[in-house]
């Protein structure tokens, strides 16, 4: 593999083991600019989705902040979008030329990064409807019940010959061809057995979502990592991973988790 950043420049590499699970920790759009271009097969990225204003929601029952930390906080409706124009546009220079992104948000970002991605030339593939079976309640009473996410699946650009396992997929739903309605519940209590991030996805998850776009050997990036969970599916189907995040507790969570799945 090349090397990950151009010779003038460093990275926190926070963890590296040499079965394919690499850590790095700092600010994401400033590692994202010092990397090497076109050496990721697939990007999955969770990003901010810009939440945390002091509101409430239910959790087991109770109810507790929506808050999780300044990372998640709004800017304001233009430089949110400018964020994501920013970040997106790294992580297409990333991209080899046939690699693709996916990137999950709720209607409170997930508007910006499409546009962006049309902005940039992404070939925008498909929009995963991912229902979480399990949702809270809604507290107030005075909305639908939020039981959904967006999955944007997109090629590096107009040109990319993505890949698709599209056998695999098919036989994964019986025989039938798959659908972009997705019906799997939010993480289980075992997923966070060696602790809790605040917007974790659910293995199963990023297992078909690592299925689906990439193949074995091949080298993932995840951009705002968290617990980890996209590395997790890429080291269990054989695939190399490297993932950034600036928290110290996540990064740390996240080699319990790995170390966890290699015991």
């Amino acid at each position: 593999m090349q090397p990950l950043v151009r010779h003038d420049s460093a990275l926190d590499v926070y963890y590296d083991d040499p079965r394919g699970f690499t850590l790095l920790r700092g600010d994401s759009l400033e590692i994202l600019e010092q990397m090497q271009p076109e050496q990721f097969d697939m990007v999955f990225a969770d990003p901010p989705y810009f939440l945390s204003n002091g509101g409430q929601t239910c959790k087991s029952g109770r109810m507790v902040s929506v808050n999780k930390g300044r990372w998640d906080r709004s800017e304001g409706v233009e430089a949110n979008h400018e964020f994501n124009l920013r970040w997106l546009a790294a992580c297409q220079r990333l991209l080899k030329p046939n690699g693709s992104i996916w990137v999950s948000g709720t209607h409170h970002v997930i508007y910006s990064i499409g546009f962006a991605m049309q902005s940039l030339d992404f070939k925008i593939l498909n929009d995963i409807a991912w229902f979480k079976v399990n949702p809270p309640p809604n507290l107030s009473c005075r909305y639908f019940t939020h039981g959904t996410e967006t999955i944007i699946w997109a090629g590096r650009d107009s040109k990319t010959k993505h890949t698709f396992n599209y056998q695999l997929m098919k036989e994964m739903n019986e025989g039938k061809q798959m659908k972009n309605l997705w019906s799997i519940m939010s993480p289980r209590k075992a997923e966070k057995s060696f602790g809790k991030h605040p917007t974790q996805k659910p293995i199963q998850l990023l297992d078909r979502i690592v299925q689906a776009a990439s193949n074995p050997g091949e080298l993932i990036l995840d951009p705002f990592c968290g617990s980890s969970t996209t590395g997790l599916a890429a080291l269990q189907n054989g695939r190399r991973f490297v993932g950034i995040d600036q928290s110290d507790e996540y990064l740390e969570l996240s080699v319990r988790r790995f170390e966890g799945l290699s015991d």
